[in-house]
């Protein structure tokens, strides 16, 4: 399924890296995943026209789509003749591709900081506030299956640590700071967004009062709002 969203287009000249940025850009993702959300984000914050194709990466995909992503995995990303996977790497082009507001830091310790934030996301984040939390609290419910509280548990102990880590790096100020919106904030903001439409999430959460603080900047930002990948109303 393909669907065109509700972004002006945009013409852009070439820009330094040789790049025709005024051709096509398509995402190829999942409306429920996260890091097709980073990636949405990204786009949104830099201004850039693309469409979407829905792609179920929990069904037999058509093998068009494993030549846009050997991994069977979301998103990948189109650009003219151009393709590429991995969300790090996606973000990353869309930044280097396109005018716009930069998404990565010049000062080398705060790029650090980001490159670092990321991978706590990507290794420790995910799966425990995405897979564990949200997923059994809030989507498995959605999907007519019950909770395993033993997960949500267990996914309740290794965000707190996370959580505790992020909001030491926010309080030193170099990223997370609610001012200069970096790559970091892309790839945060949806795990934090899924992670607090739980309620044990918005507890934890509120026990970091840099992160939290952080989190009401950020959540009222349009890159963050213009992708809600519209779950329906649950309460939690």
């Amino acid at each position: 399924m393909c669907a065109s969203w509700n972004i002006d287009i945009i013409y852009h000249r070439d820009n330094d890296y040789g790049v025709k940025v005024a051709d096509k850009v398509t995402l190829h993702g999942y409306r429920y995943s996260v890091y097709n959300r980073v990636a949405r984000m990204a786009l949104h914050h830099k201004g850039v026209a693309y469409t979407t194709v829905e792609v179920d990466p929990f069904t037999d995909l058509d093998p068009a789509y494993l030549d846009l992503h050997p991994f069977a995995r979301v998103p990948a990303l189109t650009h003219g003749t151009f393709s590429i996977f991995e969300t790090r790497a996606i973000t990353r082009y869309i930044d280097n591709a396109f005018s716009g507001p930069p998404l990565q830091p010049d000062d080398a310790k705060a790029l650090a900081r980001m490159d670092q934030v990321i991978g706590i996301i990507d290794n420790y984040g995910y799966w425990p506030m995405v897979r564990q939390v949200f997923s059994q609290r809030v989507f498995s419910p959605l999907e007519g299956e019950a909770s395993n509280e033993d997960e949500i548990t267990a996914g309740l102990a290794a965000s707190r640590h996370v959580l505790a880590v992020l909001n030491g790096i926010a309080d030193e100020g170099l990223v997370l700071n609610g001012r200069d919106f970096t790559l970091a904030d892309c790839h945060l903001a949806p795990m934090i967004d899924y992670f607090v439409r739980a309620g044990e999430g918005r507890d934890a959460l509120s026990s970091f009062p840099v992160l939290l603080k952080w989190w009401e900047l950020i959540s009222i930002m349009p890159a963050l709002q213009s992708t809600d990948p519209k779950l329906p109303d649950m309460a939690i």
